[in-house]
């Protein structure tokens, strides 16, 4: 009786456990003391503490993956090159940390990888950039990402996303209190409805993020597409997001419509890109935005006080790398051939190719295979047949399941040739 009224009391004051761990001998009232001061505990943490994002959790990414590792399963899933970083490149880092390029770079970035960017922007896209104004050197495309994010989006503000989506955007979104209002588009080719769009739009419309090409649909904007868009803000203070970290991985005829060739666009937008993706080099987490001058000062009021500053020796070897053109211009020659085979390898399995027109993935739609949803069935595919995917559901805020699955071809050609071997007996 004393012990229940004393395991009641601890709510009104915790010094009581430990004044009942030291006088009670039996262990099973210990134990029954322990469980009532954990109980104790785990409640007050909900009552004075409140997740910001509450929905969040591990994302699918990092659960495929560790999947994967648990059934040594081939990983098809995130998309990271199983390739070697050219050792030229390798070299120049090498050689930066030992002349002790060491300490914190400037916050913008090192003035010679701005002035490359530079000349590389206005080779591209016709767009002369101030490299000291308008560009910014980040941790990587998400920081990025988010840092744009929490530059331009205030509590109440509307943020339209184009699903499916990176998953980055919609949480970052409502940590910063803003609405994600989503634009669903569907396979096979995932177009853009632009009236549906116009009717999303209110005056509370803060952002617009696009993701050009797509990760995961591989949709790829065209000029058209970017006319609309320009039509729909020119009048308005929307701003821009574009993300761009797959600029260079476009196959076929297509081109890539960046919002730096159009000056309307480029006016209001925050272009983001990834050296990661343009130099295999993703566990390095580099990127860079370019933006206005108003809309850089913001971004950096922003960055300094979040990164600051990112990895010196690194902004230099890519500085002295990139001098060389071809280092990006072969990009869509080399992934495409990986696309392609692929895709021939796909032909001979009950599993129907969504065309990738971009970006270093391609959809699988296995409609004809399984009934199963996609997360299920990519959890499947990993257990029982060792090759792990990403189920496309996961990329949409509302879990549209059409069972597709996203897989990633930036892989050296006996893991692929594995996972075509694998996917022909499923």
């Amino acid at each position: 009786m004393k012990l229940g009224i004393a395991i009641r009391s601890v709510r009104r004051n915790r010094l009581i456990v430990f004044l009942l761990l030291y006088r009670i001998k039996d262990k099973n009232s210990i134990k029954l003391v322990e469980n009532s001061f954990l109980k104790m505990t785990i409640n007050m943490q909900s009552e004075f503490f409140n997740s910001k994002l509450p929905r969040s959790a591990t994302s699918i990414f990092s659960q495929m993956s560790a999947l994967a590792v648990q059934h040594k399963a081939i990983n098809l899933s995130q998309g990271f090159p199983s390739f070697p970083v050219d050792p030229t490149l390798i070299e120049l880092v090498d050689y930066y940390m030992r002349a002790g390029a060491n300490q914190y770079a400037p916050m913008a970035g090192v003035p010679a990888l701005l002035a490359v960017l530079a000349k590389k922007i206005e080779h591209l896209y016709g767009a002369s950039v101030d490299p000291g104004a308008e560009i910014t050197i980040t941790a990587g495309a998400t920081q990025a990402i988010f840092t744009v994010i929490a530059t331009t989006v205030r509590a109440g503000d509307e943020v339209i996303i184009f699903e499916p989506a990176y998953d980055c955007y919609a949480p970052t979104v409502e940590l910063f209190k803003g609405k994600v209002v989503p634009v669903r588009l569907t396979g096979p080719d995932f177009k853009i409805d632009w009236e549906q769009v116009r009717a999303k739009v209110s005056s509370r419309t803060r952002l617009i993020i696009i993701n050009n090409p797509n990760n995961p649909s591989t949709k790829v904007l065209a000029g058209s597409d970017l006319l609309q868009l320009e039509k729909l803000v020119r009048d308005s203070s929307i701003m821009i997001l574009s993300d761009e970290v797959y600029e260079h991985l476009i196959f076929e005829q297509h081109v890539h419509q960046s919002v730096l060739a159009w000056s309307v666009l480029r006016a209001r937008s925050f272009v983001v890109a990834s050296f990661g993706k343009l130099l295999h080099t993703t566990g390095w987490k580099l990127g860079y935005v370019v933006a206005p001058p108003q809309l850089t000062n913001e971004f950096r009021k922003v960055h300094q006080f979040n990164v600051f500053s990112a990895n010196t020796p690194m902004q230099l070897a890519i500085a002295d790398y990139l001098k060389d053109p071809n280092h990006y211009l072969q990009l869509s020659k080399f992934f495409q051939q990986k696309r392609d085979f692929l895709t021939a390898g796909l032909q001979e399995t009950r599993f129907k190719v969504l065309p990738s027109r971009g970006t270093y993935f391609l959809l699988i739609d296995y409609s004809l295979v399984s009934e199963s949803s996609d997360i299920d069935f990519a959890r499947m595919l990993t257990t029982e047949y060792r090759l792990a995917s990403i189920p496309v559901s996961a990329f949409y805020s509302n879990g549209l399941d059409q069972k597709m699955l996203r897989l990633c071809f930036a892989k050296d050609q006996p893991m692929l040739t594995a996972a075509i071997n694998i996917l022909k007996k499923v």
